[in-house]
Protein backbone atom coordinates (compact mmCIF):
# COMPACT_ATOMS: atom_id res chain seq x y z
CA UNK A 1 0.00 0.00 0.00
CA UNK A 2 0.85 3.67 -0.54
CA UNK A 3 2.11 6.03 2.10
CA UNK A 4 -0.12 8.71 0.20
CA UNK A 5 -3.55 8.57 2.00
CA UNK A 6 -6.32 10.07 0.35
CA UNK A 7 -9.94 10.78 1.39
CA UNK A 8 -12.96 11.26 -1.27
CA UNK A 9 -15.98 12.29 0.00
CA UNK A 10 -18.87 11.17 -2.02
CA UNK A 11 -22.13 13.46 -1.93
CA UNK A 12 -24.83 10.86 -0.57
CA UNK A 13 -22.69 8.03 0.19
CA UNK A 14 -19.47 7.09 1.83
CA UNK A 15 -15.87 8.19 2.78
CA UNK A 16 -13.45 6.47 -0.03
CA UNK A 17 -10.07 6.15 1.66
CA UNK A 18 -7.27 5.24 -0.59
CA UNK A 19 -4.28 4.62 0.85
CA UNK A 20 -4.85 3.35 4.27
CA UNK A 21 -2.52 1.07 5.56
CA UNK A 22 -3.68 1.25 9.84
CA UNK A 23 -6.94 1.55 10.96
CA UNK A 24 -8.10 1.67 14.50
CA UNK A 25 -11.56 2.12 16.52
CA UNK A 26 -12.33 4.25 19.24
CA UNK A 27 -11.11 1.67 21.48
CA UNK A 28 -7.63 2.05 19.63
CA UNK A 29 -8.72 -1.76 18.24
CA UNK A 30 -6.68 -2.28 15.07
CA UNK A 31 -9.47 -2.67 12.35
CA UNK A 32 -8.40 -5.09 9.20
CA UNK A 33 -8.17 -3.05 6.25
CA UNK A 34 -8.50 -4.89 2.92
CA UNK A 35 -7.62 -3.68 -0.30
CA UNK A 36 -6.42 -0.24 -1.66
CA UNK A 37 -9.55 1.33 -1.04
CA UNK A 38 -11.88 1.39 1.66
CA UNK A 39 -15.62 2.78 1.95
CA UNK A 40 -16.34 4.50 5.51
CA UNK A 41 -20.15 4.76 6.56
CA UNK A 42 -21.31 7.79 6.88
CA UNK A 43 -24.99 7.52 7.62
CA UNK A 44 -24.93 5.82 10.52
CA UNK A 45 -26.60 2.65 9.37
CA UNK A 46 -24.46 0.36 8.30
CA UNK A 47 -24.33 -3.00 9.88
CA UNK A 48 -20.67 -3.28 9.47
CA UNK A 49 -19.33 0.02 11.08
CA UNK A 50 -17.14 1.51 10.55
CA UNK A 51 -17.29 0.02 6.69
CA UNK A 52 -20.19 0.79 4.16
CA UNK A 53 -22.04 -1.53 3.66
CA UNK A 54 -24.77 0.53 0.99
CA UNK A 55 -27.53 1.22 3.90
CA UNK A 56 -27.49 4.93 3.01
CA UNK A 57 -28.93 4.61 -0.14
CA UNK A 58 -32.22 3.08 1.37
CA UNK A 59 -31.86 5.08 4.57
CA UNK A 60 -32.63 8.30 3.08
CA UNK A 61 -28.91 9.68 3.95
CA UNK A 62 -27.92 12.54 2.28
CA UNK A 63 -24.72 14.83 3.09
CA UNK A 64 -26.13 18.21 2.54
CA UNK A 65 -25.31 20.39 4.97
CA UNK A 66 -28.37 21.62 7.06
Amino acid sequence: MSNHVTIEINDNGPFLVKGLEHLKNSRGETVPVTGDTIALCRCGHSGNKPFCDGTHSTAGFTGARD
